[in-house]
């Protein structure tokens, strides 16, 4: 299951790895595969104690529960598998996750990704009686749904997980533009072809969307910093004013197969710069950094990424350049082709 993961509250189903009843069934769902953006199949009908276990194939969904009125948006406090991408080559070993029914309530699914809902129909549900074809039929043409403005500054408090520890971290940051309620899950792999990088190493991304970094090989960090001290921890920089994420170090074996690969997920909370390195001996000032949202003058990514080098990965003095305020996020650590449980109880998971 996942490791380090954050803790997650479920109505009907628990997020964990449950024995299975002895007289309870299995039921398998296909989530996605080469060209099918669908569940397969996409309505079952299961009595408590039965068990769904749903496979993810190629491209990149989630596992969102909803409701009836709004199937493409997820529901507060409601289960997610967040998104499980699976390359196009993939044959065997993919990912899973597994819900266990504990009530004979309807429960109203999607996926998340962008469009995938509201304009494919990739909709879900477990005892939906006779209300299925009016899920399908209230998932149409929400793709523009949005959420309206509110203020123009939010006080934001985030939970990060940085290794086997969970903080908590209160800052003020400009409110960002209203969003669609889909988000985008943006792929980096880290140290890919047995180099030191992140690739892509600096992407845009919008408030809502999720950023998955795949660890590929030998030992490496996703660790927050900042312009300033591009290879120092955000905690250390900041003189502890902020806390920022960090993965930890995440050693990856030579012969790894590609579904058990350890990830690390983000997600983002506004549009301000995220500057991060490994923080492996010697790789930050051999300019293995990445950014997201980084400004196009000014303090780029070229620059942060040349001023890493030229430190070469060594602590400075101070944080001159510290960033004011921190896009830190729900950081979480999971295998790539780990097993997803999804179900009614506080659970805490560990990858």
């Amino acid at each position: 299951m996942f490791a380090k993961l954050s803790i997650v509250s479920l109505c009907l189903a628990s997020l964990a790895v449950i024995p299975r009843p002895a007289r309870s069934a299995v039921i398998d769902v296909t989530v996605g595969g080469t060209d099918i953006i669908a569940y397969t199949p996409n309505q079952v009908t299961a009595n408590v104690g039965d068990t769904i276990v749903f496979t993810f194939l190629q491209k990149n969904h989630s596992v969102t529960q909803s409701t009836l009125d709004t199937p493409c948006a997820p529901l507060a406090n409601g289960f997610d598998s967040g998104f499980v991408p699976v390359s196009a080559n993939q044959t065997s070993g993919f990912p899973q996750a597994q819900l266990t029914v504990e009530s004979t309530d309807p429960i109203w699914i999607y996926c998340r990704q962008t469009n995938h809902c509201a304009v494919d129909g990739m909709v879900f549900a477990v005892n939906p009686g006779n209300n299925f074809a009016t899920f399908q039929h209230n998932a149409n043409g929400t793709a523009s749904g949005s959420t309206s403005g509110t203020a123009s500054v939010v006080t934001v408090t985030t939970t990060v997980t940085a290794g086997a520890s969970t903080y908590a971290t209160t800052y003020t940051t400009s409110s960002p533009a209203a969003t669609g309620a889909v988000s985008n899950d943006h792929v980096i792999l880290v140290g890919a072809n047995d180099e030191l990088v992140f690739s892509p190493n600096n992407i845009t991304a919008q408030p809502g969307d999720t950023v998955t970094f795949i660890f590929q090989n030998k030992n490496h960090t996703v660790t927050q910093s900042s312009f300033g001290a591009p290879c120092e921890k955000l905690s250390a920089s900041s003189a502890g004013a902020q806390v920022g994420f960090d993965s930890g170090f995440m050693p990856v074996a030579a012969n790894t197969s590609a579904n058990n690969l350890p990830a690390f997920t983000i997600q983002i909370n506004n549009t301000q710069p995220i500057w991060g390195y490994c923080r492996q001996t010697g790789h930050c000032g051999q300019g293995m950094n990445f950014a997201i949202n980084a400004p196009t003058s000014g303090n780029t990514f070229s620059a942060f990424q040349a001023k890493a080098v030229a430190l070469n990965g060594t602590a400075s003095a101070s944080a001159s350049g510290a960033s004011s305020t921190s896009n830190s996020a729900v950081a979480t650590t999971r295998s790539a082709g780990s097993l997803l449980a999804l179900g009614a109880l506080v659970l805490g998971l560990a990858l």
